[in-house]
């Protein structure tokens, strides 16, 4: 397990090197900076080569970085995180059953509000109704981030939907027209590249911490799905031709979701619901929606003020609907 909650002797280096970009850190600035010896700092600098860092030192100028390594621990994100509260303290992980399940039991054990488990493989990835999540090791984003919203049972699910906002902006942003299907998976194309799972743990009036499961495919190729996925998967890298910096995307998903919580907080559910609506790709079709206990076609006309889907019957009722697996029966009404 490695948990870093205070920046490390390496992580200050890396943030040293990072600021100066292009130009040169001498040792010299870097031991006064950090209190070392110039022996230590080159020590330093040595486990962070072990790691995958592209440190050039030359004598006389001293350290540039060069190459950063395509992982996900507070060494790649801490440098490009601007959030007050998510991410700040990260339990980064090489392999975990599933990173909700371990942000659930920390959140039990008292884990404060924006820690998030982030974890570069899953052996028992949860999707939603009892599902696998398909998690190939240093390929995606895989992060349960633990919240502790002052919000009524009730209304805990809005933060699924706050979440989808912000996942499908920052895949825009990254390139792809990313759609959000009803209830909490992202498409490109009509393929998923994104799902998310929340869990709660609440008594009957307060919600006493949440925990937001986020996954991402984002570098994965065909060949590391499973073969039933490969025809309604896909990833960011498979969709636009060129794999992504994961802990870019990362950090500016963080942001986001951060960003949207705090305008959730201060204006309610309205303007998350709005943005959801703008990205749907659920609104407007004529949709099967699939639960335990039946099944119920219909079309997707609205989402409302808790988000439930409001499904038009054919004989023009309508029935709210708080969960389920939606599955389209034809294309999307032109407007």
């Amino acid at each position: 397990m490695e948990v870093q909650e205070e920046q490390t002797q390496e992580e200050m280096i890396l943030s040293f090197l990072a600021e100066g970009g292009d130009e040169y850190t001498s040792g010299a600035a870097l031991s006064d900076k950090l209190g070392l010896s110039r022996t230590a700092v080159w020590k330093h600098v040595e486990s962070l080569r072990k790691l995958g860092y592209r440190i050039e030192a030359i004598p006389s100028r001293g350290y540039r970085l060069t190459e950063v390594p395509d992982r996900l621990t507070s060494l790649e994100l801490d440098p490009l995180l601007s959030t007050r509260e998510i991410g700040l303290t990260l339990h980064a992980f090489e392999k975990v059953d599933s990173t909700n399940s371990t942000a659930f039991k920390l959140a039990a054990d008292g884990a404060m509000h924006g820690e998030v488990v982030v974890a570069e493989e899953q052996t028992s990835g949860k999707g939603r109704r009892g599902r696998s999540w398909s998690s190939p090791p240093g390929k995606n984003l895989y992060c349960s981030l633990i919240l502790r919203p002052d919000l009524p049972p009730a209304r805990a699910s809005e933060l699924t939907l706050v979440a989808a906002v912000a996942l499908a902006e920052t895949l825009r942003d990254a390139g792809v027209k990313a759609e959000i299907k009803w209830p909490n998976d992202v498409q490109v194309a009509g393929r998923k590249i994104a799902g998310i799972l929340t869990e709660l743990s609440a008594d009957t009036e307060k919600v006493h911490f949440v925990v937001v499961g986020i996954g991402v495919n984002l570098n994965c190729g065909a060949e590391d799905l499973p073969e039933e996925l490969r025809e309604t998967a896909t990833s960011l890298k498979l969709t636009r031709g060129q794999p992504v910096m994961r802990a870019l995307f990362t950090a500016a998903l963080w942001t986001r979701f951060e960003s949207w919580l705090d305008r959730h907080t201060a204006e309610g559910f309205s303007p998350v619901r709005d943005a959801w609506r703008s990205y749907s790709a659920t609104l407007g079709q004529e949709v099967l929606v699939k639960s335990e206990a039946r099944e119920l076609r219909g079309t997707a006309e609205d989402i409302d003020e808790q988000g439930a889907l409001l499904i038009r019957k054919s004989d023009g009722s309508v029935e709210r609907v708080l969960a389920g697996d939606v599955e389209q029966v034809r294309a999307k009404k032109s407007t």
